[in-house]
């Protein structure tokens, strides 16, 4: 009797077993996954209620003390345990304590390239209750200007090595009478302080905790800058809230204390500030910095330290697959991958080629109130949603009409959802869980990020700007972005920005710039329909020279199109959606087009032969 119960226990398992495998494949991955989400859900509303947030310095400060000796950072070699950081950072909050009238709550920006002392100040400053602005060291003059002041910031912290794009802004800064420090021991620049110098004569001790005492995760921390939608950078607001749950997304796909973890990305994006130090710092792992990233050099790097773990986005997975092969590929102890934006096809390509990594894609905007992780691996997939999700981070695809640019809507002026299988447009709700902090200093800005009455009086979503498909299976897929942006270099290039840079030449009367496809490239590449002025020529060595000097590299237009007349819309906004579809091809398109040939640094006709070695992947761009 007994082993008939026992057999039949055994074999109803089984069959469990097969229907779960069958029908319900990511069960247990889904549930460690949620699990992993509702404990930290629970730590932040313990958070909320208690009054006392546990910030990402302050997580810190706990490792420095738990696991002192323990390399944190290795820059080019050179290790920094977390006792050195602890200690070094207190030295930059004692040294602005002394030399300035900084004060908590005070914001102060930070124009600096990846390195050590980038974490030395970023948490130094938290350390005083500061609020910090990272700024996008590739953007130059104009713009960089405007991110400044955008952010209210009262001090500019430079590094040593970027004194080139501080010279441009200087005389600005010091007519508004803003201080300037710069991460040396000596400047000549007039009226420059300068930091190192005054370090060794402060102590390391610690500065009092209750300047660093944060009550509430809605508090802000940080102004990370994203092009957003339209016209010049934006200060993205980051709450504690957001740093928080950035620093988890290591944890929540796996990661461990005894990772090492490669950071190739720039330090003032969300993805390697928040997720990359963030998720070391929670961790208490260890992570190897570099200034920039090297496709020859990345391999070298990972086994050389040992690292585990490394950050991407599209591009430097594609770059990596572009090398030449060598031997040993698979030699390294890499086990997982976090990022965004890898391509089908360079996914495939890159496991088949390093080896066997987990690859955790993701999705989030800087300035977002909701985040995708694909926990599963699933190749192609940005993220996986279900019930439990859904409730816990409330969102919707709806129909949108791309020709018209602008959501559909029915009889009753609603908007509707797409089925599964069909692609929309992401709206997150907003709610007291899921808030939107919008952008520093522009409240137009953050309101035209929001929708309101979507499906019901009084609804609100942010709007992401993205279109997504969810399958049947409930994994989702990014498929492209709506707007006046587009993603080149693993940047977001705002067209009205570009626009306006090259309307300053005094022989354009207008422009127009969108993002073309070109094959084996991840992203849209840059171009710019032009009118010019009545009898005006076309200078495009000046074009050339003026786009260099206002805009960062991957901002450059790589094609020109001269037209006569510019449509637009019946609402008289220039219309991009038939440039879009007709692209770069000369033998397609009537009006002159232009090329921009690093190589002679100036525009150059385009011909079917540089047309075909671009589509070919025979010219680089």
């Amino acid at each position: 009797m007994a082993l008939c119960w026992i057999t039949g226990l055994v074999t109803g398992l089984a069959a469990l077993h097969f229907l779960q495998k069958k029908f319900f494949p990511y069960f247990w991955v889904d549930l460690r996954y949620l699990l992993k989400v509702a404990r930290y859900g629970l730590l932040l509303e313990a958070y909320k209620k208690t009054g006392h947030v546990v910030t990402v310095v302050d997580r810190f400060i706990q490792q420095a003390q738990r696991v002192p000796d323990k390399a944190f950072i290795i820059f080019h070699g050179d290790v920094h345990t977390y006792r050195d950081v602890d200690r070094r950072s207190n030295r930059v909050s004692h040294c602005f304590l002394k030399h300035t009238s900084l004060k908590k709550g005070d914001t102060v920006a930070m124009l600096m390239n990846n390195e050590p002392d980038f974490l030395n100040v970023w948490f130094g400053l938290a350390k005083l209750g500061c609020l910090v602005a990272f700024l996008n060291y590739n953007i130059r003059s104009r713009s960089l200007l405007h991110c400044f002041h955008s952010c209210g910031a009262k001090i500019l912290i430079v590094g040593a090595d970027l004194l080139d794009s501080l010279e441009e802004i200087l005389p600005s800064l010091q007519e508004d009478n803003i201080a300037v420090w710069v991460m040396a021991k000596e400047s000549s620049l007039p009226g420059v302080n300068t930091v190192l110098d005054k370090l060794d004569s402060v102590t390391d001790e610690p500065v009092p905790a209750h300047l660093r005492f944060v009550g509430s995760t809605n508090a802000t921390t940080l102004y990370i800058f994203t092009s957003g939608t339209t016209g010049l950078p934006k200060a993205a607001v980051i709450s504690q809230l957001q740093a928080l749950r950035g620093a988890a997304g290591m944890w929540a796909f796996g990661g461990n204390p005894d990772d090492i973890i490669y950071v190739t990305l720039p330090l003032y994006h969300s993805a390697a500030s928040l997720i990359g130090i963030g998720g070391c710092v929670y961790l208490g792992a260890t992570c190897v910095l570099r200034k920039k990233f090297s496709a020859s050099q990345f391999w070298i790097d990972c086994k050389k330290n040992n690292v585990t773990v490394f950050q991407y986005i599209g591009e430097l997975c594609r770059y990596l697959c572009k090398q030449p092969v060598r031997e040993g590929e698979k030699d390294h102890k890499v086990r997982m991958a976090v990022g965004n934006g890898v391509r089908s096809d360079v996914w495939k390509e890159f496991l088949a080629r390093f080896g066997n990594i987990k690859m955790c894609e993701l999705y989030g905007a800087t300035e977002g109130n909701i985040c995708f992780m694909n926990h599963t691996g699933k190749i192609g997939s940005v993220g996986r949603t279900g019930f439990f999700y859904k409730l816990a981070f409330p969102f919707e695809l709806i129909k949108y009409d791309i020709q018209k640019d602008e959501p559909t809507k029915n009889k009753h002026g609603w908007c509707e959802s797409v089925k599964k299988g069909e692609t929309g447009l992401l709206l997150s709700k907003v709610n007291h869980s899921n808030p939107f902090f919008g952008y520093a200093g522009n409240k137009i800005h953050t309101t035209k990020k929001l929708m309101c009455d979507v499906f019901k009086k009084g609804d609100v979503y942010f709007n992401t700007g993205d279109l997504m498909m969810q399958d049947h299976n409930n994994f989702l897929y990014f498929r492209d972005r709506i707007g006046d942006t587009f993603r080149w270099k693993g940047e977001n290039v705002a067209t009205t920005e570009v626009s306006d840079i090259i309307g300053m030449l005094d022989f354009i009367q207008e422009a127009n710039v969108y993002g073309v496809s070109v094959s084996g490239h991840e992203g849209k590449v840059g171009m710019a329909s032009i009118i010019l002025k009545p009898d005006q020529s076309l200078n495009l060595k000046r074009i050339f020279e003026h786009c260099t000097a206002y805009l960062p590299a991957y901002a450059f237009p790589r094609f020109l199109r001269l037209q006569e007349n510019m449509e637009v819309t019946g609402t008289f906004k220039q219309q991009k959606f038939r440039l879009v579809e007709q692209g770069f091809d000369p033998s397609a398109i009537s009006d002159p087009l232009y090329f921009l040939d690093d190589s002679k640094q100036s525009y150059l006709p385009m011909t079917k032969d540089i047309y075909d070695k671009i589509t070919n992947g025979l010219l680089k761009l």
